[in-house]
């Protein structure tokens, strides 16, 4: 089969020819309609992440069929464990370090594939992955939103982002948004969002808190120096989540006064249960959420898409298909 295939750290990926994976019990080979990128495929790549074996086959994101023809998407996250508050230290997530869906065929374990939502094509089911499920525990379980609540979402654009965004307009709250981009911001509202403000400009949570008079949950993927500004935002009683540390850097500045004084709570989020998976594909058919795909690219053109990836002008998802 033809695989993106990752030889070395810092090094570019190289289009050619892997064995096929060897069907065994418990296991399901799906062959890949399309597959799609995140954050991690990047880190992996610069390798900034442990455990990584060369060569190997990233991404996280998938759809396609079984041999059966029947249409599936792909859990990326697997062995999380029973206890539903944190996964083991088995938990695996596809593409590292079991070889993922960037080739024309995938094994995953049985339990980790589930029917595709009629409404969406491969390629927008591909975006659903690791991206709906990491926004949907972080917003859905953890913050739990209640129609006419006010949600922030900051760094909009990116994939967990905009699902969010659509969770959020879908039970019903008014959503607001935060980018370093007045375009993308523009998208959003085109998406339900209410308002939003570009955080690089001088003064940025003053403006927001006049506009929206403050938020019951704040979603944010940085945890950078704008964080200790989410404190400010929240009204008594709040919840933020953040599932990612984009800035590489530590959360300074919190005022404890404001957290525990506000009632306040902080989580911390990532991936999710299989339970939660299957929640939110339902949810997803339910309501006819669309995920956003930004672009599609051919596997042979790898290396382009991810240097888009990288340069972050994207708005929704990027996605790979195997080439013709």
């Amino acid at each position: 089969m033809k695989a993106l295939v990752l030889v070395g750290k810092d090094q570019p990926l190289m289009f050619e020819e892997m064995a096929e994976p060897v069907a065994e019990a418990g296991f399901s080979i799906v062959k890949i309609k399309a597959a799609a990128m995140n954050h991690r495929d990047i880190w992996i790549q610069k390798g900034l992440y442990a455990g990584i074996k060369y060569p190997c086959i990233l991404g996280s994101d998938g759809a396609g069929e079984l041999p059966d023809g029947t249409a599936v998407i792909i859990n990326s996250g697997y062995n999380w464990g029973d206890n539903p508050a944190a996964q083991t230290k088995d938990f695996k997530i596809l593409g590292l370090p079991d070889d993922g869906t960037y080739a024309e065929y995938v094994k995953v374990p049985e339990g980790n594939v589930y029917p595709k939502p009629s409404h969406l094509t491969f390629e927008q089911a591909a975006a659903i992955p690791l991206g709906g499920l990491t926004a949907w525990r972080a917003l859905m379980t953890k913050c739990q939103p209640q129609k006419g609540e006010k949600v922030l979402i900051s760094g909009v654009g990116g994939g967990v982002a905009l699902f969010a965004l659509q969770f959020a307009v879908a039970v019903g709250c008014e959503v607001w948004v935060t980018s370093s981009s007045e375009e993308k911001i523009e998208h959003a509202k085109n998406m339900g969002a209410k308002g939003g403000v570009n955080y690089r400009t001088e003064g940025w949570s003053k403006t927001l808190l006049e506009a929206s008079h403050g938020f019951d949950i704040i979603i944010d993927s940085a945890a950078g120096d704008g964080f200790a500004e989410f404190i400010n935002l929240c009204r008594p009683g709040g919840r933020i989540a953040f599932y990612g540390s984009t800035t590489l850097g530590k959360i300074t500045n919190l005022d404890p006064r404001r957290i525990f004084w506000n009632q306040l709570s902080i989580f911390g989020s990532t991936m999710g249960t299989p339970e939660e998976f299957e929640s939110m594909v339902r949810f997803i058919e339910t309501h006819k959420i669309i995920p956003v795909v930004d672009s599609i690219f051919d596997f042979r053109d790898g290396n382009a898409a991810f240097k888009k990836m990288e340069e972050g002008k994207q708005f929704g998802k990027i996605v790979l298909r195997p080439s013709p």
